[in-house]
């Protein structure tokens, strides 16, 4: 049996808290986590594998908010597949609609994964990102006509949503970030962009984060089996609290905080990199 000390159980619920914080905000939770391992006293990366493994927290999060219109949008679904009718309802069409915006994210996931769980993890890169699309969803945020609501989603927005979520397998773009900018440049209410961001994520994010525990099971885990397991259910109760919050957020704020946040913390991992206080590998 294997043992664990202190040390890494409290490394992996600080993981698990940070993970459920930054998931389901634009901030990239990918890289906070990247960017804590390097400052942590062990300054293990947790790596690619886990946090697509924590990730499984918490999308059962967005499966436990989302509920009823996951229920209802996989219903309509099923039924449109096997009567084939004439017009899809709103439910059905959104249901494929998740499906092919999932694409692009599965395809280049997959045909970059060694870049992903290697060289994209500089944090020279992550900084850029960091920085970068914060700069992006400021911009998107204040000229975007948010006028559309999730209804008018249509095939051609719905691909192009999908390419922004591919984004965010580069650390410090931020899976809801990336659609979010998008579907404001597009058009999209906040509210409509950030609850499509979240169902979008689910069969890409279940998927990844299955793989890669089945592929962990075969593989050294710098975190550890049962850290790994506390992370994520840490994760998921974080998780549904930051879902909460956030849209209640985003009915009366802007997404500036999270700017202004992006930016400051691209630079300030800039400056430590500068000053040799954290490694960029």
């Amino acid at each position: 049996m294997t043992t664990y000390t202190n040390a890494q159980w409290l490394e992996a619920a600080f993981f698990g808290l940070l993970q459920g914080l930054t998931e389901f905000l634009p901030v990239s939770s990918s890289a906070h986590l990247r960017i804590a391992g390097a400052l942590l006293p062990s300054g293990t990366d947790p790596g690619a594998a886990f946090t697509a493994i924590t990730q499984i927290g918490t999308e059962a999060a967005v499966l436990l908010y989302f509920r009823r219109d996951i229920w209802r949008i996989a219903l309509a679904w099923l039924t449109a597949v096997l009567k084939r009718p004439a017009t899809l309802s709103p439910d059905a069409r959104l249901g494929w609609l998740i499906i092919l915006g999932t694409l692009p994210i599965a395809i280049l996931g997959l045909l970059l994964k060694h870049q992903i769980e290697g060289g994209l993890r500089n944090l020279y890169i992550t900084a850029a990102m960091l920085i970068g699309f914060g700069l992006i969803l400021g911009a998107a945020d204040r000229i975007g006509a948010r006028r559309l609501p999730l209804e008018r989603l249509g095939w051609g927005h719905g691909l192009l949503l999908g390419f922004a979520q591919a984004l965010a397998l580069v650390p410090g773009v931020s899976r809801s970030g990336g659609t979010i900018s998008a579907a404001l440049l597009l058009g999209y209410t906040r509210e409509a962009a950030a609850r499509y961001s979240f169902l979008l994520a689910v069969p890409a994010v279940l998927a990844s984060g299955f793989f890669e525990l089945i592929d962990s099971l075969h593989k050294p885990n710098p975190i550890g089996g049962g850290p790994t397991f506390l992370a994520t259910i840490i994760a998921f109760a974080v998780g549904y609290a930051v879902i909460v919050g956030f849209l209640r957020l985003l009915r009366t704020r802007s997404f500036l905080p999270f700017v202004l946040y992006r930016v400051a913390a691209g630079a300030a991992v800039l400056l430590m990199l500068a000053n040799g206080v954290i490694p960029a590998r």
